[in-house]
């Protein structure tokens, strides 16, 4: 495990920042890629610091022949639909103001490796600015395989906090995601753990692959976590999306949540906000669930809630429709669905066409499940592999509630947070 040491930024890292972009200054002229294809060219060559310094524009017409890059793309680090896309609109402030972090951090990294070490330090100092000691930055250099250390190195970013080695932290904040947080799931006293972090307040973030993580802490330790950025993949861009950050901060110390839903765009603008047989009424129960591969995944294993009365919410990214409608399958079939109140999709960005028929979209299908399960389906909550995505707990007390002008509200209760004068949230995207 890392240092015990508090790490405190330097005062600069402009040779950092300039090496990063100076990494994504090759060009060429290729154009004309549909969706797929784009999600295929980054997923298979393009390197992290690429994305982190260019447009989507940029991507597609970037050099991606450079055979040296040992870092790949995953769908923790893809920028999805491109009017989500705001890194090229945001300018970072030129003047540093930080506070001395007090907020007790600990990173884990269950997934990928990072990758890139002035990504991984660029994000590091924006944490510490913003007020968050990390304790154990070290583990942002493991690597294994393709994994962020072995599967025991990995399990014990969690194990020891459940054995008491060590202290259970206010933050547990997710590295990246990728693959590979399902390896270390029989590794953890999640039991233990949950009642652990119970105790402390302890608030567990992350996303993508970490729902892995997430799902065994809700079923087996009933400890719920938060559905949130991360630290390689938002925090270590060269321009983190700002709205992104101020949700984070939001639902880190917000007690009482509220997110508004107008339309159902984020997840198909062919379907209405809300999907029922009846007129819609409001609703009450515990959220969870997450990345849709992840959640399908481990149907049928321990590590799936299994929650009465539940809202199951889901998001994905670069699956085409039959994808997506052969999980939610997966879950129908093992009868997931059973016994809960509503499910809520997040953004399903980067779907493309069927090739066979094009009227078989991301619409059709979640009109099917409708049809599957009768329960009321909401669309276009704003969270998944997209910009400006607004972060919030899983596991915790879920209202949903019809607005008037045709979409719904989410508040959320019972869950840890941290006091909003200890979060300096500018300085999740400061220029150090």
């Amino acid at each position: 495990m890392g240092s015990k040491t508090p790490y405190i930024p330097p005062s600069t890292n402009a040779k950092n920042n300039q090496s990063l972009t100076n990494s994504a200054s090759t060009t060429s002229t290729k154009t004309g890629l549909n969706r797929r294809q784009f999600l295929g060219r980054i997923g298979i060559t393009a390197g992290t610091g690429l994305l982190a310094t260019q447009t989507i524009a940029q991507v597609l017409t970037a050099d991606t022949t450079d055979k040296n890059s040992s870092s790949q793309l995953t769908k923790d680090d893809l920028p999805t639909a491109l009017r989500d896309e705001s890194l090229s609109s945001q300018a970072l402030s030129t003047q540093t103001s930080c506070i001395a972090p007090t907020i007790e951090t600990q990173l884990f990294a269950s997934s990928n490796v990072g990758g890139s070490d002035e990504r991984n330090q660029l994000a590091l100092n924006r944490l510490a600015c913003a007020g968050f000691k990390v304790d154990n930055p070290a583990i942002t250099s493991r690597q294994y395989l393709r994994f962020a250390g072995t599967d025991s190195q990995r399990a014990s970013d969690l194990q020891n906090i459940a054995t008491g080695a060590i202290a259970a932290p206010k933050l547990l904040l997710g590295v990246r995601g990728g693959y590979g947080a399902m390896r270390v799931l029989p590794m953890v006293d999640w039991s233990t753990l949950g009642r652990i972090m119970k105790e402390r307040g302890t608030i567990l973030a992350g996303f993508s692959d970490v729902t892995a993580i997430q799902c065994a802490l809700l079923a087996k330790g009933d400890m719920s976590s938060l559905a949130a950025p991360m630290l390689y993949s938002e925090f270590g861009k060269i321009k983190p999306d700002q709205v992104t950050c101020r949700q984070f901060a939001e639902a880190l110390s917000n007690p009482n949540l509220t997110i508004s839903i107008k339309d159902a765009s984020l997840t198909s603008q062919k379907l209405p906000s809300i999907l029922t047989k009846s007129q819609p009424k409001i609703l009450t129960g515990t959220i969870w669930g997450g990345n849709l591969s992840v959640v399908s995944a481990l149907a049928g294993s321990e590590y799936l809630p299994r929650i009465d009365g539940g809202i199951v919410f889901l998001e994905d990214v670069g699956e085409q429709a039959y994808r997506i409608e052969r999980m939610l399958y997966d879950l129908y079939l093992a009868g997931v669905f059973k016994g809960q109140q509503a499910i809520v999709f997040g953004a399903l960005s980067g779907s493309g066409e069927d090739s066979y028929d094009k009227r078989y979209d991301v619409a059709a299908v979640i009109r099917q499940l409708h049809k599957l399960t009768g329960l009321p389906i909401y669309s276009g909550m704003r969270f998944g592999h997209i910009g400006q995505k607004h972060s919030f707990p899983l596991g915790a007390t879920c209202q949903i509630s019809p607005n008037t002008d045709g979409g719904y509200q989410l508040v959320f209760t019972d869950y840890p947070t941290i006091k909003a004068d200890a979060i300096h949230v500018e300085g999740l995207w400061q220029s150090l």
